[in-house]
């Protein structure tokens, strides 16, 4: 349920607006690509009048190809007074990569919505619409437009439906509640194209995606705490022709061992080690792991991102770069 004085507000701020500017978090998943894309024609529809903008400071996965005005999606924005943001399934303004280049986005200086679904998300914007609960930020979108009375066309439907699918794994991850699904019924009476988005998400794989998961799955490794792991360096990814954005679902095999508490996928990103972390159990909490390491997510799905390589061992284990032999 949205606040009536932040939807108000909001409003208000869109009203206003000289230009409105949808920015989402860097290495954009199907939730980001579809909120910013879903947002950002919602707004056009809604204010034709003026000038709206899309942004991240990485490219969409290719999987993200299909839908409409992906590729209007532009990197950095440069800013002019009068501007409101408004920041998409950003945990925090770190997500953006843009909190030290541009930091006046987060300054107070423009009005801003944020709109998310993490736990932990610090409140940043100046009015903000965090639903912890939600499965997806696509799923507050829908509840915005309509408490907003916008008008919803097929192509808002399939960006938003597509955020809705990749955060919950076709609907079959434990967080389709029975919002999820009146969410989706909705969107597809406004004509979003389920069968393209399975197709392109859930039934399209690049060759060097399926070798770059063939050595996911090759690496695993079983822990005495019940947990199953699995590493890629940067020479798996030089080997297979895949790049990182070609990881996403992998670990979704890796939770699929019977019997694991969670799971745990290592990727080398430069100079980044990142990690992915998931469980199908009700008393673990991989957003709470996460945090050991200055992470964050949610309960059954999260994430962090360490400074360092990857070191094979008995198992893996993060080094600092410059000094191989100090762990992490």
């Amino acid at each position: 349920m949205l606040q009536k004085t932040d939807v108000s507000t909001a409003s208000k701020f869109f009203s206003s607006a000289d230009r409105i500017l949808c920015i989402c978090h860097k290495n954009p998943d199907g939730d980001a690509i579809g909120s910013i894309l879903g947002m950002g024609l919602l707004l056009e529809k809604a204010y034709p009048n003026k000038q709206i903008s899309m942004h991240c400071v990485d490219p969409a996965p290719d999987t993200m190809h299909f839908l409409p005005r992906v590729h209007s999606i532009q990197r950095e924005p440069k800013l002019k007074e009068g501007d409101v943001i408004v920041f998409l399934d950003c945990a925090a303004p770190g997500q953006t990569a843009m909190d030290k280049n541009i930091p006046e986005l987060f300054d107070g200086t423009h009005n801003s919505i944020c709109i998310d679904h993490h736990q932990g998300n610090p409140n940043f914007g100046t009015v903000n619409f965090i639903l912890p609960d939600a499965a997806s930020t696509c799923e507050i979108v829908v509840q915005l437009a309509d408490d907003l009375s916008w008008e919803m066309d097929s192509d808002i439907a399939t960006c938003l439906l597509t955020g809705v699918y990749t955060d919950t794994g076709g609907l079959l991850h434990s967080n389709t509640t029975s919002k999820v699904y009146r969410t989706v019924a909705r969107l597809l009476r406004v004509g979003a194209r389920q069968q393209q988005i399975v197709t392109h998400v859930f039934r399209t794989a690049k060759l060097s995606t399926l070798k770059l998961w063939g050595r996911v799955l090759e690496k695993i490794n079983l822990t005495s705490e019940g947990g199953a792991i699995s590493a890629v360096t940067k020479g798996d990814f030089r080997a297979t022709g895949a790049h990182h954005s070609e990881l996403t679902g992998a670990i979704d095999y890796i939770n699929a061992v019977p019997g694991m508490k969670f799971s745990l996928l290592l990727s080398e990103r430069g100079d980044i080690v990142k990690g992915s972390l998931r469980t199908l159990r009700d008393d673990i909490d991989v957003a709470k792991m996460a945090g050991k390491f200055q992470g964050g997510g949610h309960r059954k799905a999260a994430g962090f991102s360490l400074p360092g390589s990857l070191q094979p061992e008995v198992r893996w284990k993060v080094v600092d770069s410059n000094n191989p032999s100090v762990p992490k």
